[in-house]
C-alpha cells in the first residue's frame, strides 16, 4: 500500500496491518464528509510531492524517512505519537484518472487495491491546484491524503502523497470496523500497534485456532519479536523457539508490560524469548516465532 510507502507491515511480514483491512460497503459512511475543515486547518503548502523512497530506507522506513516521503500529507499529520506510514503515491495512465478531486481521492484507494475506509475524509484545505483530505479525531489530522490535477505521471485528479498516524489513534468504532485489535497500557491508554498487536491465524494457513501477538516494530526503533499461541499444535515445532505452555508458572524474571487485551495482561521473559500471558484461568507461555504465515 503506497501510504507507506510500499507497505504497512508488523512482525516482518507476518502481521499485516493497513487502514483498509474491512471495507463499509453500501452501508459505510460517506468517503467524503460535509462540513467544515478543523478549527486549525494545514495552513503550508500543498504542492510538496514528497521524495521516492531509497535503498537506504529499506522496506520497513524509519519514521523520519516516512515524513521526508509523504510531502504535504505528512505535514499536515497531527500525530499523538510518530508517523505510522506515508509516501508518494504511483503513477498512473490516463484511463485511471479521475475528473474531480474526489474522484482522485477514491482512486487512492482503487490504486492501492484496497477498500474504503470505515471513516470519512473532509476538505481540509484548496490550494496550488491541490485538496487536502483528512480524517480527523476531536479536530486532529489522523490520516491525511494530498490529491493533484495532471502532476507528472498522474494526468487529471489522482492521489500525489499520502500518510496516516498510528491506528491506535482513529476511534474505537473505527478500529473495531477495521478488525483491529488495539491494547491498552496499565492506565487504559490504547498502545501503539508499533509497539504491540495482536490477530487470530490466517484460515488460509490451517491456523484459525493459532494466535499472535507481535512487539516493538523495527521501524520504530524496536527489535521486532512475533509470539505464538498453539493450543492444537498446528504450527511446526521447528517454527517456534520452544513449544507452547497453556499452564505454566510465572517465571521469577519476567516482567509485567503494563500492556493489556481484554482480559489478557502480557508478561516478558528476560530475554524476551517468551511471552507469558495471564489469563483468567492463569498463565500461558507463548514462545517466538522463526516463520511463516500468520
Amino acid at each position: 500500500m503506497g501510504t507507506r510507502a510500499y507497505g504497512a507491515v508488523l512482525a516482518a511480514g507476518l502481521l499485516a496491518v493497513t487502514v483498509s483491512l474491512a471495507g463499509c460497503g453500501e452501508d459505510g459512511p460517506a468517503l467524503v464528509a460535509d462540513g467544515k475543515a478543523p478549527p486549525a486547518p494545514y495552513a503550508g503548502a500543498l504542492d510538496d510531492p514528497g521524495r521516492e523512497p531509497t535503498e537506504k530506507d529499506g522496506e520497513d522506513p524509519a519514521p523520519k524517512a516516512m515524513l521526508e516521503m509523504s510531502g504535504a500529507a505528512g505535514k499536515a499529520l497531527e500525530c499523538d505519537g510518530a508517523i505510522y506510514s506515508g509516501g508518494p503515491e504511483g503513477g498512473y495512465s490516463k484511463g485511471d484518472a479521475g475528473e474531480s478531486p474526489e474522484d482522485g481521492l477514491a482512486h487512492y484507494f482503487d490504486h492501492n487495491g484496497s477498500e474504503q475506509p470505515p471513516y470519512s475524509f473532509r476538505v481540509e484545505a484548496r490550494r496550488d491546484g491541490r485538496v487536502l483530505y483528512s480524517y480527523d479525531v476531536k479536530g486532529r489530522t489522523k490520516h491525511a491524503v494530498v490529491v493533484a490535477k495532471d502532476s507528472p505521471n498522474r494526468p487529471g485528479w489522482g492521489p500525489e502523497t499520502a500518510a496516516q498516524c498510528d491506528p491506535a489513534e482513529f476511534t474505537p468504532a473505527v478500529t473495531d470496523a477495521m478488525g483491529l485489535e488495539i491494547w491498552h497500557d496499565r492506565d487504559g491508554r490504547r498502545v501503539p500497534t508499533t509497539k504491540v498487536s495482536s490477530n487470530p491465524g490466517s484460515d488460509h494457513c490451517g491456523w484459525e485456532s493459532a494466535y499472535f501477538i507481535s512487539t516493538d516494530s523495527p521501524s520504530h526503533g524496536g527489535r521486532e519479536r512475533l509470539y505464538a499461541r498453539d493450543p492444537k499444535g498446528v504450527l511446526n515445532e521447528d517454527m517456534l523457539s520452544s513449544p507452547y505452555d497453556g499452564d505454566t508458572r510465572m517465571p521469577d524474571d519476567a516482567k509485567d508490560t503494563g500492556y493489556r487485551f481484554k482480559d489478557w495482561k502480557l508478561w516478558l521473559a528476560a530475554d524476551k524469548k517468551t511471552a507469558y500471558v495471564r489469563t483468567p484461568d492463569g498463565v500461558e507461555a507463548w514462545p517466538t516465532m522463526k516463520g511463516g504465515c500468520a
